[in-house]
């Protein structure tokens, strides 16, 4: 197995999964213990179509993407601790105990940090919080599959 070099750019983060923009929420990968946890970062911009509707004069950075966000970091620890998965699509399955404390906007970075629960073939439990300047600003526990 090579050797994790950290922090891992968007290109390489790119070479682990399938997701491309403008639905990669993921910049940069900072932390990762192998089968256990991950921290990644992603950098809100006001350029992101999604400002243009949510919402107009007060943009808000969408909670469900935020959870995506969430997802796909718990997916790159998943291809990084299982090479067989680079590249392949998980899809969500479910979510618990899904919090949103505080408003994400524009200018924002949010950090992901993921724990992975369980993982039981084809099926992945992590859970996770978002933080940003150190406060907690989502917490959830995501379930995804491979078909």
């Amino acid at each position: 197995m090579e050797t994790l070099q950290l922090p891992l750019d968007a290109k390489a983060i790119m070479d682990l999964v399938p997701h491309r923009y403008p639905f990669l929420l993921v910049d940069r990968v900072i932390e990762c213990e192998l089968g256990k946890s991950i921290t990644a970062l992603k950098n809100v911009s006001m350029n992101e179509l999604h400002f243009l509707g949510h919402f107009p004069g007060e943009p808000v950075m969408p909670g469900v993407l935020i959870l995506e966000g969430m997802a796909q970091a718990g997916i790159i620890l998943t291809c990084l601790s299982n090479p067989e998965r680079k590249g392949q699509v998980a899809y969500f399955a479910g979510m618990d105990k899904v919090r949103f404390r505080k408003i994400v906007y524009p200018g924002d970075q949010m950090i992901y940090k993921m724990e992975m629960l369980k993982q039981k073939g084809k099926v992945i439990k992590m859970s996770g919080q978002t933080f940003v300047d150190d406060q907690l600003v989502t917490e959830a526990e995501l379930m995804a599959s491979y078909l």
